[in-house]
């Protein structure tokens, strides 16, 4: 199973983008493309996992409850 989380070219463009108006709207630094880029990949190497499997948790509890609702409704024939 391949574990790397993939982001489409675009995406990540716009993710280093909003890095950098991040930093230079909150922080009032510049932030170049190499700085922002590299953040990103920190951010998804190292955060990545944690939102990914926080992800995969909020749906399983999502899809628990929906199979539960089903069995509520079955009919018992005696």
């Amino acid at each position: 199973m391949n574990t790397r989380i993939k982001i489409s070219k675009e995406n990540k463009e716009e993710m280093r983008n909003r890095i950098m108006n991040y930093f230079s709207e909150e922080r009032d630094e510049d932030l170049g493309d190499l700085a922002s880029e590299l953040l990103l990949d920190f951010f998804i190497e190292e955060l990545g996992p944690y939102i990914y499997n926080q992800g995969i948790e909020d749906a399983y509890v999502y899809i628990k409850d929906k199979v539960d609702d089903l069995f509520a409704l079955q009919i018992i024939k005696r």
